[in-house]
């Protein structure tokens, strides 16, 4: 059964049933045989007992009646009154025929039966030879008297055997009732064993292909898809992997696109951010206040889309292979001074209040990739505050480890988001309170940054307002070392 493999999963299913209601079907018809040949013995004992014992009452009636005749002959001496002797001998030897003819279990039944043929046969002689001569038949009155007690021996033993056959039928009932019983005990873990192993063996595909949907869904695309079970499953499941495969060069084709128009327009990005500069500085000329407010415009949006294209081409270098780290030693406030002087421009517009309480210390890391995972946490602080609001920096040192958390005053993280804030060109549903939305990229490279180091990034779930988000990193990192 373990090596079959049905063609459909209909079949499996059907199999399955089949299989777990086969023992109780074969229970039910044991017991249902076994309730007939109950009733088929019962009835031919019953049949038996009844025949014997009206079989005793009859051989005793009849010797009564030849009893009677004879005596009735010897008083009144009248031949013709031995009329009634041969009509009950007649019916007598008839009856011993018919409770011969019932097969008798008890041997001794048998051997009564054949002590009365053969103590009434001389009787009967006796009386055929003294026909004539009834004033004869003074001994054989006395003779009928053992013949009666032979044949009330005989009608005890046959209630005797009504009795046994009474007790052998409770007795088979009793074991039928003890088989049926044992046969049910012993056929539900066996049927609840079998309805597992097909629970299992139906469940097993499905939980496979619902694995594999869910691992694409996530982006999980390196692991094969591989369902078993019957064909048409496993031919779903060829039909799942061969998705992943399309998805797979999808997400190649992809990741070349990006890495190619990152390329492309990171050249005349440069051109134009360092045109838009010249013009704002002057270097070109004197400028209106118009003129340098459009210059200033330009530079600040070439600056917020040069920080774009560096998050896809970050985001396709993680993509391309495993992030590569280049560790020293670095400080943490001069670092946090220089993402924070970067965004300057950004938190005097919007009248942001930034409170930090980061200790002097030092922890060997990649320094760029370090400064990124800052810059991404910043500014999503940044862009999701409401103007005059407050920015929390706080670092402390744990179990060796540095915890930094960024907290915002802005709308917060919804909760549909919390699952998915992470996720590659994942948008929320806050929006921000800047006109320009970002790649949804940043947090992203930032987890896989820190995730790099040996660290992680966290959400964390707070009663106050805004987001609050918690960078882990090991100070000293032996790996990183080594």
């Amino acid at each position: 059964m373990l090596g079959y493999r049905p063609k459909s999963f209909l079949k499996l299913i059907l199999l399955g049933f089949t299989l777990v209601a086969l023992p109780l079907i074969a229970a039910l018809i044991y017991a249902a045989v076994s309730i007939d040949r109950l009733a088929v013995q019962s009835r031919l004992a019953v049949y038996q007992s009844v025949q014997i014992a009206h079989g005793s009452r009859v051989l005793l009636d009849e010797i009564t009646t030849m009893e009677r005749g004879v005596r009735q002959a010897l008083i009144l001496d009248d031949a013709s009154l031995l009329e009634g002797f041969f009509q009950a001998h007649t019916r007598f030897v008839s009856q011993l025929n018919n409770l011969e003819a019932l097969s008798l279990k008890r041997r001794n039944q048998a051997a009564a039966l054949a002590q009365l043929r053969a103590a009434e046969w001389p009787i009967y002689q006796q009386v055929a030879s003294a026909r004539d001569h009834p004033d004869t038949l003074q001994p054989v009155v006395s003779d009928f008297v053992p013949l009666l007690v032979q044949a009330r021996n005989f009608a005890q033993g046959g209630y005797a055997l009504i009795e046994q056959e009474v007790n052998a039928m409770q007795d088979r009932a009793a074991q039928a009732r003890a088989i049926v019983l044992w046969l049910v005990v012993a056929l539900v873990p066996f049927t609840l064993l079998l309805a597992l192993l097909f629970s299992v063996l139906i469940s097993r595909p499905i939980r496979q292909i619902d694995e594999a949907i869910r691992s694409m869904g996530q982006g999980e695309l390196a692991q094969p898809v591989r369902v078993t079970g019957p064909q048409d499953l496993r031919y779903l499941g060829e039909r799942l992997d061969w998705m992943r495969q399309r998805l797979l060069e999808v997400e190649a084709q992809k990741e070349r696109f990006l890495q190619h128009v990152s390329h492309e327009l990171k050249t005349p990005l440069t051109a134009l951010r360092e045109g838009a500069d010249l013009l704002a500085s002057g270097v070109t000329g004197a400028l209106n206040d118009k003129q340098k407010s459009v210059a200033t415009i330009l530079f600040t949006n070439s600056l917020q889309l040069q920080k774009r294209i560096e998050d896809l081409l970050n985001y396709s270098a993680i993509q391309a292979q495993p992030t590569a780290l280049n560790p020293h030693q670095v400080a943490l406030q001069g670092l946090l001074e220089a993402v924070l002087q970067s965004h300057q421009m950004a938190v005097l517009n919007q009248r942001l209040q930034i409170i930090r309480d980061c200790p002097d210390l030092h922890l060997y890391a990649d320094e760029q990739k370090l400064r990124v995972i800052l810059d991404n946490l910043l500014s999503n602080a940044v862009k999701f505050s409401p103007p005059g609001g407050i920015i929390h920096i706080d670092a402390r040192v744990q179990d060796n480890t540095l915890v930094l958390a960024v907290r915002d005053a802005g709308a917060g993280v919804d909760v549909a988001d919390r699952d998915k804030v992470f996720e590659p060109f994942y948008q929320g549903r806050q929006a921000p309170q800047s006109h320009v939305r970002g790649t949804g990229l940043g947090l992203a490279i930032a987890r896989e940054y820190a995730r790099a180091h040996g660290g992680d990034i966290s959400l964390v779930a707070s009663d106050q307002a805004g987001a609050h988000f918690r960078l882990h990193l090991p100070l000293l990192n032996d790996t990183l070392i080594s």
